[in-house]
């Protein structure tokens, strides 16, 4: 009998680090249902025979077989998937934080891929990559016209295998080529800097197997480099969801000794549960507890939680807790949504069932799927306004997913088509794609100098765009 793994997380290929999950394993429970309906099985089987013996062209018999599966559980729910030899493969790989290629976190513009920053000591690091250069072509494929996700799986591949890449350097207005050596490559989830005097900022970009361990040596760098830290801001924008041990670990580095961090709750028994700020909830077996090294006053630092419609599950707990035991102020923009628990049930050596199994509750018994976390401040994405906030699809947005309670979304469509409106004007006038977003944590960030405006008790200025504030119910169940 296989093992099951508990996850609340939202699986999508990242520009990095591939499938983002939260897992825990776990028993597997056995079915106390009836027998199956024997009118419809006898109907798939008529037309697995009817498939195989009449179609146009001989097919796959396993293939049709794995194509059954994978609809019928895809008809569930978005997050709901059955996971092939390939697809396990990369969520194996995601949820570890390693992955073979050249090691850079990127993201777009001008339809070109763009590196954000080469991840320190990584091939690229080594090649002279630089944050800001922008890819042109991989190997001999023209990069514009590519998806991010082809993008990276053309720059991931075998170890030791080379990859050309064409490079334009925007501040030396020049291009050129390097060619570098795939290795594997461990992301780095966490990062943190003193922002001023006093005033540090600590970004969580994932929930992998090691964030913990990171997130307590960056905070315990902070301290050592800042001791008298008046003010911390725990950035968690675009932050899809990882391990659930890394959200409770982390809440707890914030929170009173055994306070509630999340429940969750579905049809069995073992989907029913409450998981705590202590150890036994978040260290694995084994392990050395990272949070239990850091100072105590860590619980009494002033705390902003930076969010945004990208924030997502595991994110969204930690957002969610630090809200609810008022812990922390909560900025920036009402969550993704993602509030249900998956379990990942290995049917092989190479393949897996992903299957919602309950949802997922703050502790004050908010459940959040499809309406995220609202937070206490409203932020917009520059001092000008937001530029694409209401274009960024969130959990009510996905077909099929989990009802909770009664949602009406017209609000936010009529944001997205003013959005859309505006920058169709903007590109009729100018000809001219809208001004990425700055980078995340740089000077020119203006959510985050929003934060460090609260954490100073000066003023802030809040979002102009009131409209979406009424974006998805916010009512409990």
């Amino acid at each position: 009998m296989g093992a099951k793994l508990k996850m609340m997380g939202l699986l999508s290929l990242g520009a990095v680090a591939g499938a983002l999950v939260t897992i825990q394993l776990q028993a597997v429970a056995r079915s106390n249902y009836g027998p199956m309906p024997l009118e419809e099985v006898q109907q798939l089987s008529a037309v697995f025979d009817i498939v195989r013996s009449e179609y146009v062209e001989p097919v796959d018999e396993r293939k049709l077989l794995r194509d059954a599966i994978a609809g019928m559980v895809s008809g569930l729910d978005p997050h709901s998937v059955y996971l092939d030899k390939k697809s396990f493969k990369d969520f194996r790989e995601g949820t570890s934080g390693k992955f073979v290629g050249v090691g850079i976190e990127i993201g777009q513009e001008d339809g070109l891929v763009k590196v954000v920053t080469p991840i320190e000591g990584s091939p690229a690091d080594r090649a002279g990559l630089k944050s800001g250069d922008l890819i042109t072509r991989i190997d001999e494929t023209p990069v514009r016209g590519l998806s991010m996700d082809q993008a990276v799986k053309r720059m991931r591949g075998e170890p030791e295998t080379r990859v050309v890449l064409t490079i334009f350097r925007k501040s030396e207005s020049r291009s050129f080529t390097v060619t570098i050596v795939r290795e594997e490559i461990r992301v780095q989830s966490v990062r943190a800097k003193v922002l001023e005097p006093g005033y540090g900022w600590l970004r969580v970009s994932q929930f992998q197997e090691r964030t913990v361990e990171d997130f307590a040596r960056k905070l315990d760098e902070l301290l050592r480099s800042e001791p008298k830290l008046k003010g911390l801001v725990l950035d968690l924008r675009n932050d899809p969801g990882g391990y659930l041990d890394g959200a409770l670990a982390i809440s707890a580095a914030f929170l009173p000794a055994n306070a509630v961090v999340v429940s969750t709750n579905g049809q069995v028994a073992d989907a029913k549960a409450t998981f705590r700020a202590s150890p036994e909830f978040y260290l694995r077996r084994g392990g050395v507890d990272p949070i239990r090294r850091l100072p105590a006053d860590v619980k009494n630092i002033p705390l902003v939680v930076l969010v945004n419609e990208g924030s997502a599950s595991a994110s969204e707990i930690v957002a969610g807790a630090l809200q609810d035991h008022k812990r922390a102020t909560v900025m920036g923009a009402q969550t993704f949504g993602k509030g249900s628990v998956q379990t990942v049930r290995e049917l092989g050596k190479d393949t897996a069932l992903k299957i919602t199994t309950a949802r997922y509750y703050t502790p004050s018994g908010r459940s959040i799927q499809a309406k995220g976390i609202v937070p206490d401040i409203w932020l917009d994405e520059t001092a000008e306004g937001n530029v694409y906030a209401a274009l960024r699809t969130r959990e009510a947005d996905l077909g099929g997913h989990l009802a909770n309670g009664e949602e009406r979304d017209e609000a936010r469509e009529r944001a997205r088509e003013e959005a859309r409106r505006k920058l169709e004007e903007q590109y009729q006038r100018t000809r001219e794609a809208p001004k990425p977003l700055p980078e995340l944590g740089s000077a020119e960030d203006f959510p985050l100098q929003q934060a460090l405006n609260h954490l100073k008790g000066k003023p802030v200025q809040a979002s102009k765009t009131a409209g979406e504030r009424k974006a998805e119910p916010t009512q409990n169940d």
